[in-house]
């Protein structure tokens, strides 16, 4: 690859990323949206988070997995519980680490 195409490639992938952040942003900036549209944009982020979230804790090399063997799936019930209720990212993740820890000893 040469280097004005590999300029050109930086280019558009540069174009691709910002425009799409920047056009609504642009288009929206001076409007007012109603209450529906703002209350469904509310529930992006979660929906985005169990998208990511759900196949990480349910994928492996053999396909999916919800055996009482997995111990992601497992200590992710007291992670969103600990979530839920304190709403601190640092007792999520410790609550985490330690379930899978456990998890670990006791299912192995």
């Amino acid at each position: 690859m040469d280097q004005q195409t590999l300029f050109l490639t930086i280019l558009g992938m540069a174009a691709v990323t910002y425009v799409p952040r920047v056009l609504p942003l642009l288009v929206l900036a001076r409007r007012t949206l109603p209450d529906a549209v703002t209350r469904w944009l509310g529930f992006i982020p979660a929906a985005v988070l169990a998208a990511m979230l759900l196949p990480a804790l349910t994928v492996t090399d053999q396909g999916f997995d919800f055996s009482e063997q997995n111990v992601f799936l497992w200590a992710a019930l007291p992670c969103f519980l600990t979530g839920w209720k304190t709403k601190s990212a640092a007792a999520t993740v410790a609550v985490g680490m330690a379930c899978v820890a456990a998890g670990r000893y006791f299912l192995a």
